[in-house]
Order: C-alpha cells, then structure tokens, then sequence
C-alpha cells in the first residue's frame, strides 16, 4: 500500500500540465461571447485531499519516533468567496476540511490524517460564454491533524486552478479544482525529521455567482431605399433603423451618399435622383447616441435604370382617298416604361388635326399625289418617337367617254382573238434577248398593238395578259429564265408599237401547264387549213408537234377572259424553223462557228 500511495502524488501532479492544456483549449474553443462579469462568487462542493508526504511522530511514552506514510484522505468539503475586481481578477477567501477516519488503535490511526485551511489570495479567471477556466495562489493557515498525534497550525501555500461550466449567469458547475499544498510539521523534538504536506487537493461542486450586469450589446443599424428600382428624377426614401443603443440617449441620424444628393438628420431621408445617369448607387446612415461605444452605420443601395423611349406606328384609314377626302390617322403608341404619353400630327399637304391617339387628314387644297403624315408622341420625360403613313390623292375621275357603238366594240374584240405566239428552241438566247422572235409572230403581235391601242380609247380599263410557256426538255430553272426573256421579247415588241407597258400583264410559266399529246390531236382535228395527208403527216410526227406547241406565249384580253387561238401556224413560211427541235446555236458555237440570226 505504501508503494500505491507514494505514486499518487507524482501521478496527479504530471497530470496538472495536462489539465492546463486541455483548460486552456476548451477555453478557447468556447469562446462564443463574453459574459459579463459577476461580483461575488461562492462555491461550495466535495473536497479531496491527497497529502503526499510521510507524518513523524513519538507514541504515548515511547522514546524512539514512528513515521507513515499519510494515506489520501477522501471524507472533505470545501468553500470559497471570491470578490471580482474586473472580469479577469478577484480575491478568494478559501477554506475546507477533511476530517478524521474514526478508527481507534494506534496501527490503524498512525497513517490517517485530518486537514483544514484557512486561506486568502489571488483568482485569475478567462470568461467565457460557456466555460471559465481560472488559476490560483492561495497562502493562509494550514491545520495538519493527524488521528495518531496532536494538531499543528502552519502557515502553507496552494496554488492551482480549476473549470467551471457556466449554465447561467448566476449558477455553474465547477467541473474540477486541483491545488498544489505546500507546509511543514514538525511532532518531534527538535533535530528530528519534519512531516512535510507537499501533496493535492481536488474539489468539484457547484458556484453561485451575484452581481455584474447584463452584457452591454453592440449598437447595429440596418438601413433600405424604397424603390430600389427608379429612373432618374423619381424620388428615393432612405429609411436607417438602429438596434441596442442606450435607452436613455438621444440617436442622431447623418446621412450621405456617394453621387447623389443626401442629407437629413432623421432616421429617413429623401434622396434627390434628378439628373444622375443609369447605374448603382448607394446611401450611408451614421447612428450615434453621443457615447464612445454607441455609434453604428449602415448603407442600401438603389438602382438609377435605363430609360427607353416610347414607340409608335402610324396608320392611315383609308390610304387612298379623292382630292378634298378625309383620312382617319390612327397613332399606336405604348411606353415600354410605363410613362404618361403626348400625341402631335403633322402633314405635308392638306391639313391634319388631333391630339389624341387619332387624327383626321384633310386633303383640302391638296394636288394629287402621296402625303406623308407624320405621327409624333413625346413621354413626361421628352423622349420622343415618331413614324409617318402614307395617304395617296387622286385626282378626279375624268368624265366618262361618249358612248362607243356597241358594233365597233365587238369588232375590236373580236379582232383581238388572235393566235398563240410561237418560238423556235431555246429562242430567245441569253445572249441575245432581243432576238428570237420570227417574222410571222412578230407580224401577229403588230398586228394585235395597232388594234389594242385603238381598243383602249373605249376599254381604258383593259390589259393584255401573256403567259409564256416552254417545253418540258432542260431544268426548271432553265425553262423558267427561258420563258421571261420570251414573255420580255413580246412585251418590248408590243410597246415598241404603242402598247402603254402598264396595259401588259407578263407572266413566265416555265415548263409549267404543258400541252398534252391528246390536246395537240384535238387542235390538229379541229384546224380546218390542213388536209387529211398533212393531219397524217403531223400525227406521225406527234412528239415533235407536242414539244413545238409547248413553245408558245398564249395571249387574253382582260375585259373579256377570251384567250388567244392555240393553232400552230402552218400556213406561215417560216414554220418550219419553229418546228425544228435542235439547238442551232449552241451546236454551232461547239464547233467554234457563229450561230445564224433568223428574223
């Protein structure tokens, strides 16, 4: 047993070091906030007492001194008050007891001791929200009163430290306390061995803790702009609210900004926004109360947004109208902003009048022609939009003809009924436009310019529509471009003989609407210029008779509907050239010869 407890001590006091450590990091670790300090502390629990050191003295008549080794001592309770300065340091006032075993012979009583202790000195405390670790050095009287011997007082010396686990701020648990004890005793006489306490208390128990006020909170500040989204000149309201100042003082308010204009000393402030450009802005509230600690600032920011102009579109209703008519102007304009808008109408003849989304054009004094109306709309901020329609002014109508004797007119018309023009292959060439067009059609489209022409002094309404065709041989493409240049080749040749060009209507088919095998036959049957040996002959030749009929431009008078005759023109000198079906030019240029020009 002896050996056990002459381990102890040096057990627990490589322990202290540890124990700091791990005192120290929790500390650390915890530190959330800083409660306030108390004033008095009073803690009150189990105390423990290991003496480490051996007890000499004499027995009751005996000459020679016994000496054992003093065995820890589990049966204690101890008390401290701690009076604190400041949140870091105090004055303790310590005492404990830990009494007698009880046992009555002298064997079993010689290594049992008692102790108590009277001490005052120095707490050294680190706060923390929830835990509070503390060092101490503690110097007082110091009672060593074992069971066998006599009691002796000493002056001594603790020091060491302790945790305590805050669950309030009045109430904590000390977790542990561990002291160093330091005196010396002396029960013989004198030249003889000292019994010397170099051993360690242990404690744990409760801390009640009185006085301190509550933690002073810092003073913050929370400030907004209302509206947050605004464009240039609207009005923006800076609102700052301040939290844990002093009741009893009074917050000042001041304001600023940066680029724009700010100022005021309450807690709101208007925010001047005319003539700031597009972007971010940001205004400032410095809150104090007048103390040293009782300031706080905070900032909101708002956006200054892009302004977009109105749009508008400009309508006329209707677009033509006679000389001295109204038209109806119409102006659809919206704000993509949403602002309030202003309409303005100008024109650049007659007169045109309105305020609203609506206005009326008169074309009063007005000579025939186009107006242009201009439609104008402006938001409460001059940003402007504008867009113009077109009104276009006829002249009277001329007074009607005199009546044309029906006689005549019918003679016109039925004069007009003429044939089908026709075209060689492949004419007109792309290189020659102007070619291609035979004799013999050439003659039929004079013919029919010189009797249109006196047709449309009765008819002036009419037009000449020529749709031209290709057969089906080559590409669309190719067809396509072929059949314009022909429908182009007659129009030129009937202006070029007094056709007004506005009077033709040309149209290019392609390869388009071919004639079929079976028409032809029916038109060879129904032509009564041929003879049953050349009927013969051109069924024979049925194929060829498809592809020439396909090269044609068919003519129809539009006041009527009635269309040209498809009757291949046998009769004429040059048909033979229109029957042909080889390319002549492009074989001659293959042969790097010059292709004949047919008239």
């Amino acid at each position: 047993m002896s050996l056990q407890l002459k381990s102890r001590p040096c057990r627990v006091l490589a322990l202290m070091p540890a124990m700091v450590a791990l005192l120290c990091l929790m500390a650390t670790v915890a530190v959330a906030q800083e409660p306030p300090p108390p004033k008095v502390e009073l803690f009150g629990g189990y105390s423990y007492i290991y003496p480490g050191g051996t007890v000499y003295g004499l027995q009751p008549g005996a000459l020679t001194p016994v000496s054992s080794l003093m065995e820890s001592n589990p049966r204690g309770a101890g008390a401290s008050l701690t009076y604190d300065f400041n949140r870091w340091f105090g004055l303790t006032l310590d005492t404990s007891i830990d009494w007698g075993s009880g046992e009555s012979t002298f064997a079993t009583r010689l290594d049992d001791v008692a102790f108590s202790n009277l001490s005052l000195g120095p707490k050294f405390t680190y706060r923390t929200k929830h835990f509070s670790p503390f060092a101490e050095v503690l110097i007082g009287d110091h009672r060593l009163m074992p069971d066998a011997f006599h009691d002796v007082d000493k002056f001594g010396l603790m020091a060491g430290g302790g945790l305590d686990l805050n669950l309030s701020r009045h109430f904590a648990l000390r977790l542990f306390r561990a002291d160093f004890v330091y005196s010396d005793y002396r029960y013989v006489a004198p030249g003889g061995p000292n019994t010397e306490l170099r051993g360690v208390r242990l404690q744990a128990g409760v801390n009640f803790m009185f006085g301190g006020e509550a933690p002073a909170l810092t003073p913050s500040a929370a400030c907004s702009a209302q509206p947050d989204d605004v464009f240039a000149g609207e009005p923006v309201t800076g609102t700052a609210t301040g939290s844990n100042f002093n009741p009893k003082r009074m917050v000042r308010y001041n304001w600023s900004g940066t680029g724009v204009k700010v100022a005021g000393t309450n807690a709101s402030t208007q925010v001047d926004t005319t003539g700031l450009q597009p972007g971010s802005y940001s205004v400032n509230a410095n809150l104090s109360d007048g103390s040293k600690t009782g300031v706080a600032s905070c900032m909101a920011k708002f956006n200054v947004k892009q302004p977009r102009p109105p749009v508008i579109a400009c309508s006329s209703d209707p677009g033509t109208i006679r000389t001295g008519g109204r038209a109806t102007i119409r102006a659809n304009a919206s704000s993509p902003d949403g602002r309030s808008l202003t309409y303005s109408y100008s024109a650049s003849a007659g007169n045109v009048s309105g305020t609203d989304a609506s206005a009326i054009l008169t074309s009063q004094g007005a000579q025939p022609g186009p107006i242009t109306v201009t439609c104008n709309v402006s938001d409460d901020r001059n940003l402007t939009a504008s867009s113009t329609a077109m009104v276009n002014v006829e002249a009277p109508p001329p007074p009607p003809p005199p009546p044309t004797p029906a006689p005549r007119i019918k003679e016109l018309e039925t004069r007009l009924a003429l044939h089908s023009i026709y075209f060689a292959t492949a004419q007109p060439y792309a290189t020659k436009p102007k070619g291609g067009l035979l004799p013999s059609q050439e003659q039929i489209l004079v013919t029919l310019a010189k009797d249109f022409t006196e047709y449309l002094k009765y008819k002036p309404d009419a037009h000449l529509i020529l749709g031209a065709h290709a057969d089906p041989r080559g590409s669309a493409e190719y067809n396509k471009a072929l059949t314009q240049r022909r429908v182009t080749r007659a129009t030129d040749t009937l202006v070029e003989n007094g056709v007004p060009a506005d009077h033709i209507d040309a149209r290019s088919f392609g390869k388009e609407d071919p004639l079929t095998a079976d028409q032809i036959k029916q038109q060879i049957a129904d032509n009564p210029d041929l003879t049953a040996d050349e009927r013969k002959q051109m069924l024979d030749n049925l194929t060829v008779m498809v592809l020439a009929n396909n090269r044609r431009i068919d003519v129809t008078l539009s006041t009527t509907g009635e269309q040209s005759i498809r009757r291949y023109p046998f009769n004429a000198k040059d048909f033979l050239a229109l029957i042909n079906t080889k390319d002549v030019e492009k074989k001659t240029k293959s042969a790097g010869k010059k292709a004949p020009v047919k008239k």
